[in-house]
């Protein structure tokens, strides 16, 4: 369990050596516009990692905002180069074709129009296991030839993760990207990405809002005198975890960042590790054949 002071700034070493900021924006559910006016925030605010996906049907309107940035056009200093943004995208649907998935990686690094991605992950585990094989076979070439700088996977259960490793990867994956908070714990999933290094990103980490009013939430958002959501962050942030609040409104993507004023106790870590109640808010396809 990691405490200390949380901001944008901090970092989380992946396997191959990498930084990642710990805590980035996710772009889950928003229309093209509302991507390109978040990111555009989100990089004042000083956000520097960005969640984005093949399936979110934004990845040009992320890519845009922050080339505009980055380029000064966007109000901004200029100051900042690519190398300070890390960009997620995920491939929309495994296939036993490894061309058709190579092909796909590269449509995401045109659409971004970024030069490379930083991560790309295999969205779910669905497609059956030769599919997913052949996929990672895919994305580790993307990886050798510079399209991609990290390879991971999401939605990955105990048995996918088990899966992969079993078939002695050429390039290990670095990031597992999971439904996780105090309402859906995950821990078996956890521990088996902790046994093999692997980073667990935790997307939903404030449950899609469908527990902000929980008493026991209520109770320790007034304890520590900040929101639901600071509390769920800076929960996700004291576990190692690197979370993915997605907000489209400019105040609350900055206030949900918020967390480095207020530590909470191992008591009531532990108080809200038992709210776990499995809850999905969206899919679940840890479990696929």
């Amino acid at each position: 369990m990691s405490t200390g002071n949380f901001s944008l700034a901090s970092k989380v070493k992946l396997p191959n050596g990498k930084l990642m900021p710990q805590i980035q924006l996710g772009l889950y559910m928003m229309s093209r516009q509302e991507a390109k006016a978040a990111v555009r925030w989100a990089l004042a605010a000083g956000y520097r990692g960005f969640d984005c996906a093949q399936m979110y049907r934004n990845e040009r309107e992320a890519g845009q905002a922050i080339r505009e940035y980055l380029s000064g056009s966007n109000g901004s200093t200029g100051d900042l180069t690519r190398l300070d943004i890390f960009y997620t995208s995920k491939l929309a649907s495994n296939s036993t074709s490894y061309q058709t998935v190579r092909r796909s990686i590269r449509q995401s690094v045109e659409a971004c129009g970024l030069g490379y991605i930083d991560l790309f992950l295999l969205h779910s585990p669905y497609g059956g296991r030769e599919a997913r094989l052949t996929s990672w076979k895919a994305l580790e070439d993307a990886i050798d030839e510079g399209e991609v700088k990290s390879g991971g996977v999401s939605n990955y259960g105990v048995k996918h993760i088990e899966e992969l490793m079993a078939s002695k990867p050429r390039i290990a994956p670095t990031v597992n990207q999971i439904e996780v908070h105090p309402f859906n714990t995950q821990t078996e999933i956890r521990a088996t990405c902790a046994k093999y290094g692997i980073v667990v990103e935790a997307y939903a980490p404030l449950a899609r809002a469908m527990r902000m009013k929980h008493p026991t939430i209520q109770e320790l958002s007034n304890k520590y005198s900040c929101t639901p959501a600071q509390l769920l962050v800076r929960w996700s942030l004291q576990h190692g975890l690197v979370p993915l609040p997605k907000s489209a409104k400019r105040e609350r993507l900055l206030e949900n960042v918020q967390v480095g004023g207020f530590e909470i106790s191992a008591e009531d870590m532990k108080t809200m590790d038992g709210l776990d109640e499995k809850l999905v808010t969206d899919w679940d396809p840890t479990d696929a054949p």
